[in-house]
């Protein structure tokens, strides 16, 4: 049986917010990112330093996965705002694509109910 493409006020709501979340994609971000940037706190062990009192020296970290493994990078405090517009961007795309495989699984959906039987 050949599919047939779903009809109905639902159904072209649905495939308008799809292209246009498609439109706005337009392509990947080259520098995008998909992890997450963290400030980490550490006492460096000196007695005489003020982190042995307080909340320690910050330490800046980026976490991601490759291949099913975890992996850590420390950053200089020079690069974190850079490194997270580019996790944003990262998250911002990855959050899109969502949405357009969620457009098509709703949009089989209702072909499915609209199949004749």
């Amino acid at each position: 049986m050949e599919r047939r493409r779903p009809t109905g006020r639902l159904a072209s709501k649905i495939r308008q917010r799809k292209f246009a979340t498609l439109r706005a994609l337009d392509s990947v971000p080259p520098d995008a990112l998909l992890g997450s940037v963290a400030v980490h706190r550490r006492r460096c062990g000196k007695p005489t330093c003020r982190c042995a009192d307080g909340e320690g020296h910050e330490a800046w970290s980026f976490t991601f996965m490759i291949d099913g493994e975890k992996r850590v990078l420390h950053l200089p405090r020079a690069w974190v705002d850079e490194v997270r517009r580019c996790v944003k961007e990262g998250r911002e795309f990855k959050d899109a694509v969502a949405r357009v495989f969620a457009a098509n699984a709703q949009l089989l959906a209702i072909e499915l109910q609209q199949r004749p039987r």
